[in-house]
């Protein structure tokens, strides 16, 4: 990327949220005891794009109230903002997560908060960094059959969960992990690793490579026991500080979602991450992710379309 093109991706970061912030204008979440939350973990700097996130997915999917999981930064003003623009939400401190056995940060405690919700109701979690933009039947579809699902990973198109060993031999290009799939990034040393891994409760675990930006976790699914099992597994063979790093938390939302009976992968033509490159032709939800977020206008126009949106329903 030149200059000029990092210049313009920094003042999009810069202007983002101040051009989001019509999302203020909008009529309230009017929320529903339907037995779906929408859940999320955000922090101040992130209240203005969360909203048109959630708010956005509520329009079209028409289900849930909203739980959220303070990041710790969430100041008074903030919470008076969410709590009238989104029904008065339950708001828990990350403070109060007991992550157990597994890494703390990384978002595990917004894992574990969520798979502590799962037991009484179908929790979906999405990213600030999302915007629903067309309908969702496939989610609305999960929630009815009360089955899990995931959006699609980076460099996935393997849309099904299948056993570890099938997952490697479809997934790595020569049938096995060679020695590049052990270097670098933590997901791809798991991913390499996942059939040396002994689970407890666990005797044929599958795998799915998703992305954790939007999730939904069937009601009374597999619990934390199963996560924590993972992480105690994973990091028994990886050592307690590349577990750490980031991204294991990723890997271990697609393990749970995985061994969840019925799992589905969201059509990536209808639900997808932005790369900075074309759009599928019928976008229904786009993850604006990490460092690609604020190329070009994307993100700003997808955001305004449902403000503008929000604004006349």
């Amino acid at each position: 990327m030149g200059v000029i093109e990092t210049i313009a991706e920094h003042v999009m970061e810069r202007v983002h949220t101040p051009l989001c912030r019509g999302i203020l204008s909008t009529p309230p979440l009017q929320p529903k005891d339907d037995g779906v939350v929408l859940f999320s973990m955000i922090g101040t700097a992130v209240v203005i794009p969360y909203l048109v996130a959630v708010k956005s997915l509520h329009r079209h999917l028409g289900r849930g109230r909203v739980i959220l999981l303070d990041d710790g930064t969430l100041t008074p003003e903030d919470k008076a903002v969410l709590a009238r623009h989104l029904g008065n939400p339950r708001i828990i401190s990350i403070h109060d997560v007991d992550v157990g056995p597994c890494p703390k940060g990384g978002t595990w405690e917004r894992l574990l908060t969520l798979l502590d919700l799962r037991r009484d109701d179908y929790v979906i979690q999405l990213d600030s960094d999302t915007v629903t933009v067309g309908p969702v039947p496939d989610v609305a579809l999960a929630i009815d059959d009360n089955v899990s699902f995931t959006l699609l990973g980076a460099d996935g198109d393997i849309t099904e969960s299948l056993p570890v060993a099938e997952f490697a031999r479809r997934y790595f290009t020569k049938g096995v992990p060679d020695t590049g799939a052990y270097q670098g990034h933590v997901q791809g040393l798991i991913e390499a690793s996942l059939t040396q891994l002994s689970i407890n409760g666990c005797l044929d675990p599958h795998y799915i490579r998703g992305c954790s930006g939007f999730t939904g976790f069937a009601s009374g699914g597999n619990g934390r026991a199963l996560a924590e099992s993972f992480s105690q597994a994973a990091s028994a063979l990886l050592g307690n500080k590349r577990w750490a790093e980031w991204g294991t938390e990723q890997v271990t939302s697609s393990f749970v979602i995985a061994n969840d009976p019925g799992a589905r992968v969201l059509p990536p033509e209808y639900y997808t991450n932005f790369w900075d490159m074309p759009l599928p032709a019928d976008p229904r939800m786009i993850h604006f992710i990490g460092s690609f977020r604020h190329r070009g206008l994307e993100y700003v126009r997808r955001s305004w379309a449902e403000i503008k949106a929000l604004r006349q329903a």
